[in-house]
């Protein structure tokens, strides 16, 4: 009996996610906006060379530019010196004593119990399912991160009741406690402290009123895009909003601002951290932290223990002010206005996006487009980062050419800015939102 599927059978929302996801990545890499790579012999934080051309980099999560430091580097070599490039062993069984050094540094920075990841997702997929219980709810923000979704599917086969809310409603996340607490042991609510794409904050003071309410609720937070450029010793701007709460466990990143490798696990106690390195699969199964980044890592947290670290937050802090202003200067739609690096300027159908992004890296400009599925389909924006390598000349600039451009790309795509304003419901040309950190 042939049992293949007739050609005529409609296709699965996963099949029709991926086909359409491909599609998109074709697109932009045809274009030559994505799946690039730099031609470059050595960087300088501020340019990259794509296909011959010399463009400054605006797509660089680095917020503090420390990737070039001489400490950092001096850091990663000596380590390769001493133990080589790799340490080829899982954690199960021995991890080369750089693991040690580094934690015991960020015990320092974070006054709390640690554990070092090789990647933020491979924390969250070893955290998540050892923390999150049988009798169990968990609450996802609709933009937190795809990995800490990734991980939360590891429960679903255990039938652990799993929800969504709209973006930062914590009028929906508290009408969800009350609904589930009579059913679950804990509730969870799943969020970024910083998130991705916006660059906008999760509500922390409200979601510190709503722990000191609710017994049963906990806060697994992920603040990889948040982590040293806020914060006491730069542990993060969750941190800086709250103090670390007796049931509120935190992720970060060593990869972006920390300009290292990895991710960062943080506890409210002793116990769940033990009992996580001892259960967490990819802490049993997944390959180390290698020397080198071990190394940089070390040397990294021993800036961030000193008051440089304070030095640095303020002169990025300076650089986001300007391209606020700026960006307003130029009337351009940015989307949440706010004190953290990572600025979206809206622009709507993804025809829009494509069009922006080539225009702008014939003219000397590497920026992100932010298209589906990173946002929905006609939530396309530029995503801008900031950071320590761009002058205030790089900003204005890259702003001026993206003013002068819009326009162009909404005609190329049969678009306006009226579009625009109705796909994100701006109130005249932008909606800001002015939290600060």
């Amino acid at each position: 009996m042939n049992q293949t599927q007739p050609a005529t059978e409609e296709k699965s929302k996963h099949e029709q996610i991926i086909e359409i996801v491909d599609q998109v990545v074709t697109a932009s890499t045809e274009l030559g906006i994505a799946h690039v790579a730099t031609e470059d012999d050595e960087l300088d934080g501020r340019h990259i060379r794509i296909n011959g051309k010399d463009l400054l980099n605006f797509g660089s999560c680095s917020y503090l530019g420390l990737e070039l430091d001489p400490r950092i580097k001096a850091g990663a070599m000596e380590a390769t010196q001493r133990y080589g490039t790799q340490f080829s062993s899982s954690r199960a069984y021995v991890s080369v004593g750089l693991y040690t050094e580094l934690e015991t540094l960020f015990n320092k920075i974070f006054n709390k119990p640690v554990i070092m990841c090789p990647s933020v997702t491979l924390a969250h997929l070893s955290n998540v399912p050892v923390l999150v219980g049988d009798q169990d709810a968990v609450i996802m923000d609709a933009q937190v991160h795809e990995c800490v979704q990734t991980a939360v599917q590891l429960v679903k086969p255990r039938n652990v009741t799993v929800e969504m809310i709209r973006h930062n409603r914590m009028d929906a996340l508290e009408d969800k406690i009350k609904s589930l607490r009579d059913k679950h042991k804990k509730i969870w609510y799943m969020a970024d402290g910083v998130y991705s794409m916006h660059g906008d904050f999760a509500p922390l003071a409200e979601l510190e009123r709503l722990l000191n309410t609710y017994e049963q609720f906990h806060l697994y937070i992920d603040d990889a895009h948040g982590m040293s450029w806020a914060g006491k010793h730069g542990a993060g701007y969750v941190l800086s909003q709250i103090d670390f709460h007796p049931r509120m466990y935190l992720v970060t990143s060593t990869n972006k601002s920390f300009a290292a490798a990895g991710g960062l696990l943080v506890f409210p106690d002793k116990e769940s951290r033990r009992k996580v390195r001892n259960c967490g699969k990819t802490l049993i199964f997944s390959g180390p932290i290698q020397p080198p980044m071990l190394g940089a890592g070390i040397a990294s947290a021993k800036i961030h223990l000193s008051n440089e670290i304070y030095t640095l937050q303020k002169q990025l802090q300076e650089s986001i002010r300007f391209f606020n202003s700026t960006a307003k200067m130029y009337d351009l739609p940015l989307i949440d206005e706010c004190s953290s690096p990572i600025n979206f300027i809206g622009v709507g159908k993804p025809a829009v996006g494509y069009s922006m992004v080539k225009r702008l890296m014939n003219l000397g400009y590497y920026i992100n487009l932010s298209v589906y599925p990173s946002v929905s389909y006609n939530h396309t924006g530029l995503r801008i980062p900031v950071n320590l390598h761009h002058t205030r000349e790089d900003i204005d600039q890259v702003l001026k050419a993206i003013a002068s451009q819009l326009p162009l790309a909404l005609q190329d795509a049969n678009s306006s800015v009226s579009d625009i304003q109705k796909a994100f419901k701006l109130n005249g040309t932008k909606k800001l939102n002015k939290e600060q950190a």
